[in-house]
């Protein structure tokens, strides 16, 4: 056998990962085998594998007899969409992608090179967890990766794809990158699983239940995106990709459009109700803003009073923070607060613009809130609007209410340019509380109490729900037209795109986690 002979032999076995009945085993569960995954991950023939006959050194409880090239990890370095990037998938035919200290040694390496030539990371999750028999090693691989996802945070993107089991301390990796897409049905991520749960707390609950894909993007906020296959998620990572830059000193990628600039959008003047009580769908709006009316949207199942995601404008990456009022009113909560504030500091690590739509009542009253931390919550979305200094451009559809008002990107947070449709209505309060607090000795005085507070009502809402004061004072640019908003928002966003603000030197601030 001659020296390429045996380069063709090994490198075969190497991509049998565990063998052909496991990887059938793999297919039977609905799940893709590791090569498989980065094969649809990446362009074509891109794929550069790195340390594929790296195997472990393990000689406790017969190990020493059970080798596979790899160790469980697929590693190296391919293109999306001709852009660099470095990845790793875990092999669940190798020991169940059970994580030890050469598996481990082979994502940190991979890390490394990322971080060292600016690019995203993507890891593909498919792991039963840590590998018992080398012990605390593993768990030390463990604390290697979480140091690597810390210091590339706001560095370098990072997407986790949970493709499989994800347990134990193997959760806190994807935790810490900066989205999280998971498979219907087959993926599970938890600290701890049901048969532990059930020995300690004696609480029964099924893996999908605990910590499925619908869980954690319903329930938990954990998780950012759902697909129903292993290929569905891999586009869906294909896509958002696409909207992100290499790192934190490059701008997102622009893509070419055919969607005039100029383009005006009659029905954007019908979207938002006369009745101030009414509700209707942010995403009306959004969508006719965006190039070809497309958004992206992230976590639309988790939080849902509020909306983020990414549209284009004039082919830019723009980042969309906007209150629904489809939902609670499109109130702030607990966890809408949390669930804009990280996408507002992801959007500022890396470059990406912030446009935010304005229609909230105020935050969620109620005890839970109160007694959960709501002015902790709400104060991370402050903070992180507050800190971000990349072009940020405010339109205010209906209420601006309260401390909410000042939250949602407002003029006094450095906020850029701030605009208003005329249904806009910011004050306070709203017309009704407000009237109950003010006149509350004029109503117990009135003989008909209704007709006297109507009237105050009209009286309040002339006055000041509406754009006109706010704009007088300077704290809006401008009162927009509706069906003018695309043309507006682009030319907005053209005239920032040079800016520069800077922060006051310092460590790191100390948001209120």
């Amino acid at each position: 056998m001659t020296q390429v002979d045996e380069l063709r032999k090994r490198n075969e076995l190497a991509e049998q990962g565990g063998g052909t009945e496991r990887i059938e085993k793999q297919h039977a569960a609905g799940k893709l085998s590791a090569r498989e995954r980065i094969e649809l991950l990446l362009d074509p023939g891109s794929f550069f594998e790195i340390d594929k006959f790296v195997s472990h050194r393990c000689e406790n409880f017969g190990l020493k007899e059970k080798k596979f090239y790899g160790d469980g990890v697929v590693t190296g370095h391919g293109t999306i969409n001709g852009r660099d990037v470095f990845v790793f998938a875990q092999d669940f035919t190798v020991f169940g992608g059970s994580l030890a200290t050469y598996h481990a040694k082979k994502i940190v390496k991979i890390m490394d090179l990322a971080a060292e030539n600016g690019c995203p990371v993507i890891g593909l999750n498919d792991s039963g967890g840590a590998r018992i028999q080398e012990g605390v090693e593993s768990l030390g691989g463990y604390a290697d990766i979480f140091l690597r996802n810390t210091l590339c945070s706001g560095v370098i993107p990072q997407l986790s794809l949970i493709m499989g089991p994800c347990a134990g301390g193997a959760v806190y990796s994807p935790a810490i990158t900066d989205f999280v897409l998971m498979v219907e049905d087959t993926s599970h991520m938890f600290i701890t699983g049901p048969d532990v749960i059930k020995t300690v707390t004696k609480e029964e609950v099924d893996k999908e239940k605990l910590g499925g894909a619908v869980t954690h993007n319903s329930v938990s906020g954990v998780a950012h995106l759902m697909s129903k296959t292993d290929k569905e998620c891999i586009e869906t990572a294909r896509e958002l990709f696409s909207f992100i830059p290499q790192n934190n000193l490059d701008p997102a990628p622009r893509v070419e459009t055919n969607d005039l600039s100029t383009r005006v959008d009659e029905a954007l003047n019908e979207i938002v109700p006369e009745n101030a009580n009414k509700p209707y769908d942010i995403r009306d709006i959004i969508r006719p803003i965006a190039d070809e009316n497309y958004f992206f949207e992230v976590q639309p199942h988790f939080a849902q009073n509020i909306v983020i995601g990414f549209i284009r404008l004039d082919g830019y990456s723009i980042g969309v923070v906007a209150n629904q009022p489809n939902f609670l009113a499109g109130c702030l909560d607990i966890n809408a607060s949390t669930k804009a504030a990280r996408f507002v500091r992801f959007c500022d690590a890396f470059n990406i613009p912030l446009l935010t739509l304005v229609d909230v009542p105020g935050f969620l009253p109620g005890v839970n809130q109160e007694h959960g931390g709501i002015i902790r919550h709400g104060a991370k979305l402050l903070y992180a609007y507050a800190e971000a200094t990349v072009p940020k451009v405010t339109v205010i559809t209906r209420k601006a209410y309260g401390g909410a008002y000042d939250v949602m990107s407002s003029k006094h947070l450095r906020g850029d340019l701030n605009f208003a449709y005329p249904s806009a209505e910011v004050a306070v309060m709203g017309p009704e509380g407000a009237v109950n607090v003010i006149f509350r000795r004029e109503l117990a005085e009135a003989n008909n109490v209704e007709e006297k507070r109507a009237e105050l009502v009209a009286d309040y809402r002339e006055r000041f729900a509406n754009p006109w004061e706010v704009a007088e004072l300077g704290f809006i640019d401008a009162v927009l037209e509706p069906k003018n908003s695309r043309p507006k928002i682009i030319e907005s966003f053209r005239m920032l795109q040079n800016k520069k603000q800077l922060n006051p030197r310092k460590k790191h601030g100390n948001i209120p986690l």
